[in-house]
């Protein structure tokens, strides 16, 4: 097969033909995520969802779309949180390279391309972290572009970033030392552009683990996941393989696309805000109500998880409107 730059060898492990999301592997079945860590995680989203219903003036249709839908478990729980005046004009969207799955409720469409104008929410919870990239050493030759052999895994240096990517790496992620690495993340910038883009009105919510200029990992943080375990990112097509996300530069493409207001913060802060406090209940309901009691002590323990900033809550947020106030609830905290 040869030596390929990692953004062919991603597309193709990831998306070519037998490829591990085209031949419809579960996220779930490979590491834990937020929609499957506890149903409470879509109940927040469908709070935000009502949120920019009224911003938009409660439209005939409210187009809802989830980016990278995987089993469209997600799109399933809000539709079921969802009040039924609320759900009755939404038109749900699962985008998704793999075929739609059994047991997908009959009102989510399944489809491989975002529609092409959304008045609505657009969620993109952990896709643009397998948005194929390439990868860049810095070597006492200069900045090189790094080939990976798809079967084995190993690397070598190839030629020299093209102009583009070398003028997103000098804004972005300069690299100082030899064997400093970056994770180039043009192609995300302009996947996440091209939601803005779509966005006609509503919002846009990206969730990823991420970094900031100003805190890149020096040796990147390409990873590979295989049956609920970390390993070697080798892109054959046997695993998961993922970079964190240069969220601020997704912001900055976000704002260039259209976007009016946004805001970057932790899913730690953004589901505290939204009530997931992870508090455990007073004592004195399980006298009063013990069955009350056990329900609240088990959302409370969900809510933990979620907001654990070691684990899921350390994920970051990046949310940005269109034409819309950000959410009231995530507005209190810090916007940018």
């Amino acid at each position: 097969m040869g030596w390929l730059t990692w953004r062919d060898a991603m597309d193709q492990a990831l998306y070519g033909k037998g490829g591990f999301y085209r031949r419809g592997e579960r996220p779930a079945a490979h590491f834990r995520t937020s929609v499957h860590a506890s149903q409470r995680y879509a109940a927040a989203f469908a709070a935000l969802l009502a949120e920019v219903d009224a911003a938009l003036g409660h439209p005939a249709r409210l187009d809802l779309v989830d980016m990278g839908a995987g089993c469209g478990r997600l799109l399933a729980d809000i539709l079921a949180a969802a009040p039924p005046h609320l759900a009755a004009r939404l038109a749900p969207v699962a985008v998704e390279v793999a075929p739609r799955p059994p047991g997908v409720p009959e009102p989510i469409e399944w489809r491989t391309e975002p529609p092409a104008a959304i008045t609505g929410l657009v969620i993109a919870n952990e896709w643009l972290d397998n948005v194929p990239l390439d990868v860049v050493e810095l070597t006492p030759d200069g900045p090189r572009t790094v080939l990976v052999d798809p079967a084995a895994g190993s690397e070598r240096p190839g030629g020299r970033p093209d102009p583009a990517d070398r003028a997103w790496l000098a804004e972005w992620w300069p690299l100082r030392e030899p064997g400093d690495r970056a994770e180039v993340g043009r192609r995300r910038d302009e996947m996440w552009a091209g939601i803005l883009g779509r966005l006609r009105r509503g919002l846009a919510i990206a969730v990823d683990y991420g970094h900031d200029r100003t805190a890149r990992p020096p040796h990147g943080t390409l990873t590979g996941y295989r049956d609920g375990h970390g390993v070697p990112p080798v892109p054959d097509g046997s695993c998961d393989i993922t970079a964190h996300v240069a969220l601020d530069s997704c912001a900055a493409a976000g704002t260039r696309a259209g976007a009016t207001a946004t805001l970057r913060t932790t899913q730690r802060a953004a589901l505290r805000a939204l009530g997931l406090s992870g508090a455990r209940p007073p004592i004195e309901l399980a006298h009063r109500d013990p069955r009350a009691y056990v329900r609240e002590l088990c959302a409370a323990g969900e809510d933990a998880e979620l907001i654990d900033p070691a684990g899921l809550g350390g994920f970051g947020w990046l949310v940005q409107a269109v034409d819309v106030p950000l959410p009231r609830d995530l507005a209190a905290l810090r916007p940018e």
